[in-house]
């Protein structure tokens, strides 16, 4: 039954420390998870299996949050998914199940295969599970018909293992969460700073003067974002927030640490909050800058020293008249001048962003507005300064500097045929959407997951799913049973592997892997929980032993690098520009920073120099039509459902929900409580994702959000960012069909 009210609370405080408490016990570890919390984010300890934000304190007791908590507790539960879960239940009776049903099972044991022979996963060794695969893959007319995709939980050990594996294999098909998620991000910095990667160090937020955050809800997708907010806003520090939804922890947040807020007081966040209408952050900046130029508060020796471009960028900004701005923004002439006027008024600047601003099909160019903002007033390369693209997964980031490129640097490749002696393919590969479309046409026979919920996280999902069932083989490494086991090929792998809490005994001895946070900073992580499984197996140690039964020729020491993972990181010091002396300099506390050329203002771009670059405002949006946004609950993680309750936002007991302004309801004669389809329109025809109920919020009108993976199925595989193709999730055009089969329930 579904629940809805109002949260009057700060983010945070004691109900987030009792949600933690009761997801530990709900896995029947409280007393084990208490201690493995304490390991959580620590020097000698592990790397949260959660979001990418940076570790303030290593040395402290208490780094962690309460979805760190959630995912900790997910992956040390005693719940076990063996041999005799899948005899009980088959395939097609697993698929009718609801996500947070799967992911509450339990840790995968023991290698299962599909094999048509009836609806059932049965047990399989691991010799045999890397014999079927080595002769699937050897099988295919062109090693280009094989995918490998990669998550972004995936250490760097085995990121740079998995991507060196598939290039002598003999392509780039090697599609990644990026593609889901940050793709926008590096293709419009890396264009215009020459750097793919945010410049900011946490030492940046105790000096910046304004902080500037679009498009992002670190309440519930990094919550220990929320302390540097909370530190920045109780020293004077500027917050500006630029977001469609009212979020509560970019309102109020209490620290849980703090015995005064834990007790019910509560540290204001955001000092000015706007929420503009869902894609009209372009608008907006656009206009912030022209008010930037108008009362001439620009950084004019930085701009002629550092910059090209800026002529261009300032008679596009004057030729867009004030109305197109406040049109396409959602926002008044007035609030798009104060905002312009309290960042102008700050000496160091900090802008941050996420999934808000570059799932949009003009992504690219919004990010590229955003860094225009930055270089207007020289805040890049200079302290308390600086761009912020804030990562999800806890090594996104480092999966895609360890080379999971489908589209690789030739200096990458042309290093890595110098250390392996083999020459690795050039020609790009395939993207995620890319993927999808070349299965479903048949072009691709063999799917590999390393990680990820590939059919729960990527768009169109009935699509998705007929080309995955299009494969003669799909194999996925996970810790978890999820959505993807249940979407195969004519024949299926579930590989068990080992988490980020437990320990990794190979055979030289108990090993660490390493990770790369948002902040570019590389550390250590070792897991201290004995496995789940006797039968587990490192996510290197899966790779190598792939690698050796598909490549019996090859001259790589595959069984040696992954003895020892100090061998492999000594490998990826001579192949991965800044790493060089990696096993001495990530075994410092807290590791070590790699280098970001434009935080020192250096630009390696074409022109040697960082460039602004001109946007017209995207086109405007069909005013028949709503503008869905995706997003997550509190009690998720990407697709991972924890339970059914989004604290925050006053809901519970129910996950396909639509939150929607009093302004639509009332001029579409709709009400609170009521039940509908949502459909969405597009170019080949329509979408429909089925029984939402409908939820006032305070939201733009023209605007609704709900909750992903449910509503996947609505974002059209076409619909992605120009040049980027990131899925445009946050911007589905969509209508509400009213259901007239189900009562309306009190909201």
């Amino acid at each position: 039954m579904a629940k809805v009210g109002k949260y009057d609370k700060a983010a945070g405080g004691l109900d987030a420390l009792t949600s933690s408490f009761r997801h530990v016990r709900e896995q029947g570890i409280v007393t084990r998870g208490a201690r493995t919390l304490l390991r959580a984010n620590q020097p000698d300890g592990f790397d949260c299996p959660g979001c990418a934000w940076p570790d303030r304190n290593p040395q402290s007791s208490f780094e962690f949050c309460e979805n760190g908590v959630k995912a900790v507790a997910a992956e040390a539960t005693r719940r076990r998914v063996g041999p005799e879960f899948f005899a009980r239940h088959s395939i097609g009776w697993l698929a009718a199940q609801d996500d947070h049903y799967l992911e509450a099972q339990g840790r995968l044991t023991t290698p299962m295969l599909y094999d048509g022979r009836d609806d059932h996963y049965h047990p399989v060794g691991w010799d045999e599970a890397f014999a079927l695969i080595a002769a699937e893959l050897n099988a295919l007319g062109s090693p280009d018909e094989a995918l490998f995709y990669t998550s972004g939980r995936t250490s760097n050990e085995a990121a740079f293992l998995y991507q060196l594996f598939v290039r002598e294999f003999g392509t780039n098909n090697l599609p990644d969460c990026s593609n889901l998620c940050h793709e926008a991000s590096g293709i419009a910095m890396g264009e215009q700073i020459g750097v793919g990667k945010g410049t900011v160090t946490l030492d940046d937020f105790e000096r910046a003067d304004a902080i500037l955050v679009f498009g992002q809800n670190p309440g519930t997708n990094h919550p220990r974002m929320l302390g540097e907010l909370r530190a920045a806003a109780r020293r004077g520090c500027r917050i500006l927030v630029f977001n469609p939804l009212r979020e509560r922890g970019l309102e109020r947040f209490a620290d849980p640490k703090d015995p005064r807020e834990l007790l019910g007081g509560s540290t204001p966040i955001a000092s000015h909050y706007y929420t503009p209408r869902i894609g009209g952050d372009l608008a907006l900046v656009k206009g912030m800058l022209r008010r930037l130029v108008e009362t001439d508060a620009l950084d004019h020796a930085f701009i002629a020293g550092h910059t090209d471009g800026w002529e261009t960028l300032r008679a596009d900004l004057l030729a867009t008249s004030w109305e197109d701005i406040e049109a396409g923004s959602g926002l008044t002439r007035a609030q798009i001048e104060e905002a312009a006027d309290v960042y102008a008024a700050a000496d160091a600047a900090i802008v941050c962003w996420a999934m808000g601003i570059t799932q949009h099909r003009h992504a690219v160019g919004t990010i590229q507005m955003l860094v225009n903002l930055l270089l207007a007033r020289g805040n890049l390369g200079r302290p308390g300064a600086g761009a912020c693209p804030v990562r999800g997964h806890s090594n996104v980031q480092g999966d895609r500097t360890m080379g999971i490129n489908e589209r690789p640097p030739p200096a990458f490749l042309d290093a890595l045929a110098a250390e392996f002696g083999f020459e690795p393919p050039r020609r790009d590969g395939h993207d995620v959407v890319g993927a999808i479309a070349a299965m479903a046409a048949g072009e691709c026979r063999v799917f590999f997951a390393l990680g990820g919920n590939f059919a729960a996280a990527s768009p169109d999902t009935a699509l998705t799913a007929r080309a995955l069932r299009q494969c003669a083989l799909t194999v996925h490494v996970s810790t978890k049973l999820n959505r993807s086991h249940l979407v195969h090929g004519r024949r299926a792998l579930i590989l068990p592997c080992l988490g980020r809490t437990e320990i990794d005994l190979q055979a030289g001895g108990p090993q660490s892997v390493t990770v790369e946070d948002s902040m570019s900073m590389v550390h250590l992580s070792a897991g201290r929980n004995p496995p789940a499984s006797p039968e587990l197996l490192s996510e290197p140690a899966i790779v190598a032993r792939l690698a050796a039964a598909t490549l019996p020729q090859s001259r790589i020491p595959w069984r040696e690098l992954v003895a020892d993972y100090d061998r492999i990181r000594e490998r990826i010091a001579r192949v991965v520009p800044g790493f060089a002396d990696f096993n001495a300099r990530v075994r410092a506390p807290g590791g070590f920073h790699l280098d970001n050329p434009a935080a020192r203002r250096e630009w390696h771009t074409a022109g040697g120099r960082a460039r602004f670059v001109a946007h017209p405002l995207p086109a405007a949006t069909d005013p028949q039509l709503l503008t869905l946004m995706t997003i997550r609950s509190h009690d998720q993680y990407n697709t991972t459902v924890y339970g059914l309750h989004d604290r925050y936002r006053g809901v519970s007991g129910e996950r396909r929900v639509v939150f929607i302004a009093r302004a639509d309801l009332e001029r579409l004669g709709l009400a609170a409580g009521q039940w509908v389809d949502l459909v969405s329109v597009w170019r080949d025809g329509e979408r429909i994702a089925e029984r939402f109920l409908l939820v006032e919020y305070a939201i733009p009108p023209g605007n609704i959000a709900a909750y992903y993976p449910e509503t996947n199925p609505l974002v059209p595989l076409d619909h992605h960012a120009e040049r980027a193709r990131t899925p445009a999730s946050k911007a589905v055009p969509v209508r509400l069909r009213p259901r007239r089969d189900i009562p309306l329930e009190l909201a």
